[in-house]
C-alpha cells in the first residue's frame, strides 16, 4: 500500500496516472496548496521541499521501515523500478525513458510552469512571458520532433516519460500555444488521453478538486469550436 499526498497539478497527476495504470493498491491524503498545506509540520517530515506530491511506501523491497520520496520523476521511477511496469526491460530502452524524464523535469515543467505564473502574474512581466513563452514553444517542437519518429517518447512502449511528459504537455492553452502547430504532439497526447488509466486520474481529480484543469480531448475541443 502506498500513501500518495497529493493535489491536482501536473506533478500529482503524474503519480495518480502511475498508479491507475499499474493497478497498484493507494490511497490519497489530499494537501491543499490553495491553503498552503504543504507547509504543515507533517508534510514537511517526508517532503523537505514542501512541493507536492510525495508518498509512502508501506511494503518496501527490503522489508525494513516504510520509505518515503518526494520529487514526481523520483518517484516514477521509484514505483516503475519496483513494480517492473511502465518501465522498458531492455538496456536502450531505459535509456530513453529515463533521459526523457529528466527532460521534463529539468525543462518543459519549470519553463512551463514560470510562463503560466507570469501570465497570472499581476505586473504582466513582457520580457519574462516572451522569454518563458518561446522557451516552451521551442520544447513542444523538441518533443514534436520525436514524437514524429515513433509512438512513444522511450520508442514502442509507453512508459514512465509519457506520463510525467504528458501532464504538462497536454494543457497547452494554458501556455497560449496552438496545437495545430505540433501534430504529432497532438496524435500522442490523443493516445494518452484516452488510457482509461489516464481517464480515471483525472475523474480522480476533479472529484477532489473541481476547479482541477482537464485537458481537453479533441471530439470535445471540436464540439466547442463548432459551438463557438
Amino acid at each position: 500500500m502506498f500513501d500518495l499526498h497529493y493535489w491536482t497539478t501536473p506533478n500529482g497527476h503524474k503519480i495518480t496516472m502511475f498508479l491507475e495504470e499499474a493497478g497498484l493498491p493507494y490511497r490519497i491524503i489530499p494537501v491543499n496548496i490553495s491553503k498552503n498545506e504543504q507547509f504543515s509540520d507533517d508534510f514537511l517530515k517526508i517532503a523537505p521541499n514542501n512541493k507536492i506530491p510525495a508518498i509512502i511506501d508501506h511494503d518496501p523491497a527490503d522489508g525494513g521501515e516504510p520509505i518515503s520520496l518526494f520529487e514526481s520523476g523520483a518517484i516514477l521511477l521509484y514505483l516503475a523500478q519496483k513494480s517492473g511496469k511502465l518501465f522498458p526491460s531492455d538496456a536502450r530502452g531505459q535509456v530513453d525513458a529515463m533521459q526523457w524524464l529528466f527532460w521534463q523535469v529539468a525543462g518543459l515543467g519549470p519553463m512551463a510552469g514560470q510562463l503560466v505564473f507570469f501570465l497570472r502574474s499581476a505586473d504582466k512581466n513582457a520580457v519574462a512571458i516572451d522569454r518563458y513563452r518561446k522557451e516552451t514553444a521551442r520544447l513542444y517542437r523538441v518533443l514534436d520532433k520525436r514524437l514524429q519518429e515513433r509512438p512513444w517518447l522511450a520508442g514502442s512502449e509507453y512508459s514512465i516519460a509519457d506520463i510525467a511528459a504528458y501532464t504538462w504537455a497536454a494543457p497547452y492553452s494554458l501556455f497560449g500555444l496552438s496545437i495545430d502547430d505540433y501534430p504529432a504532439v497532438e496524435r500522442w497526447l490523443e493516445a494518452v488521453a484516452s488510457r482509461p488509466a489516464t481517464e480515471r486520474a483525472y475523474a480522480i481529480a476533479k472529484e477532489l478538486n473541481p476547479l482541477a484543469t482537464i485537458p481537453a480531448r479533441r471530439d470535445a475541443r471540436e464540439s466547442a469550436a463548432r459551438a463557438g
